[in-house]
C-alpha cells in the first residue's frame, strides 16, 4: 500500500434501502470495473483494503458517508471520484475524495446531523414536541436488539433538536402538511438513531407520525463547542481552512 484515500459518498432515493453489506459488495465491484489499484491484505483470503466509518442504517438516506481506501499505486482524488461515479448505480454517488494526511478517520467522526421529514404532521405539533424533548432531562425509549428489548436514555446524545420550516417541497411529499425535524446526535455506544429520536418525541409528547418518516444524514464529523459539525476530510486538505458542514 502506497497511498490512502478518504472518500465521501451519498446514498439517495431507493438506494437508501441498500444494506451496508450490499453496498460493500457493489463498491468492491465498482473498484474492479473502474480499474482502481486497490491494495489487498496478506494471507490465504486477501481482502481489499477498505475501511468504513459509521455507516448509516438501512432505509436511511445520507449525504455524508465515509470510507478509506488503501491503494497499491498513487491516484489523483479527482480521477478516483470520476472513475467510481461512472460505474456506480445512480443513487450511490461519490462526492469527494482526499489523500489521507495522517490521523484516524473514525476518530474525526463524533456526531451526525440529521433531517427527518414527517408527512402528515403539522409543523406546530412538531414544534411543541421538540420543546418538550429539549426540556426533558431524561428520555427512555425501548429498542429491540438481537439480545431482546433494551431501554436506552437517549437524551444525553441529542446535542441539538429543532423544528424547521420547509424551504422547498420535501422529497416525494405533495399536497399534505409536512413537518421537518433537524437534530445533531453524538456518536455513542449503543448508537442513537433517528428512529430513537422519534420514539423520544412519542414518549414526551405523544407525537406519532401517521406515515413512515424520511430520514437523511446531512453531515458527520467532529463536534464543536457550539454544536456544529466539522468536515472530517478538512484536515487532509493541505493549505485549506477547516470547512464547516453542519
Amino acid at each position: 500500500m502506497v497511498q490512502r484515500v478518504r472518500v465521501r459518498y451519498a446514498k439517495r432515493g431507493p438506494l437508501r434501502f441498500t444494506s451496508h453489506r450490499d453496498f460493500a459488495r457493489a463498491f468492491e465491484r465498482a473498484l474492479r470495473r473502474a480499474g482502481v489499484p486497490i491494495a489487498y491484505s496478506q494471507g490465504f483470503t486477501p481482502h481489499p483494503k477498505i475501511s468504513y466509518a459509521s455507516a448509516a442504517p438501512t432505509g436511511v438516506a445520507s449525504e455524508a458517508e465515509y470510507l478509506e481506501l488503501g491503494l497499491q499505486a498513487p491516484m489523483l482524488p479527482a480521477e478516483l471520484v470520476k472513475a467510481l461515479d461512472e460505474v456506480l448505480s445512480p443513487g450511490l454517488d461519490v462526492l469527494d475524495a482526499v489523500v489521507a494526511e495522517g490521523g484516524n478517520l473514525p476518530d474525526r467522526i463524533e456526531a451526525s446531523r440529521w433531517r427527518v421529514e414527517l408527512p402528515q404532521v403539522e409543523p406546530a405539533a412538531l414544534a411543541a414536541a421538540v420543546a418538550a424533548f429539549a426540556a426533558a432531562e431524561e428520555i427512555s425509549v425501548e429498542r429491540l436488539t438481537k439480545q431482546g428489548k433494551r431501554i436506552l436514555d437517549i437524551r444525553p446524545a441529542v446535542i441539538k433538536i429543532t423544528s424547521v420550516p420547509p424551504v422547498a417541497a420535501p422529497s416525494e411529499v405533495t399536497d399534505v402538511p409536512c413537518a421537518i425535524l433537524e437534530c445533531v446526535v453524538r456518536q455513542v455506544t449503543p448508537s442513537v438513531r433517528p428512529d430513537d429520536v422519534l420514539s423520544g418525541l412519542r414518549v414526551v409528547a405523544g407525537l406519532a407520525p401517521p406515515v413512515p418518516p424520511r430520514a437523511t444524514r446531512l453531515a458527520q464529523g467532529q463536534l464543536t463547542a457550539q454544536g456544529e459539525i466539522v468536515d472530517p476530510l478538512a484536515a487532509d486538505r493541505a493549505g485549506r481552512p477547516t470547512d464547516r458542514v453542519g
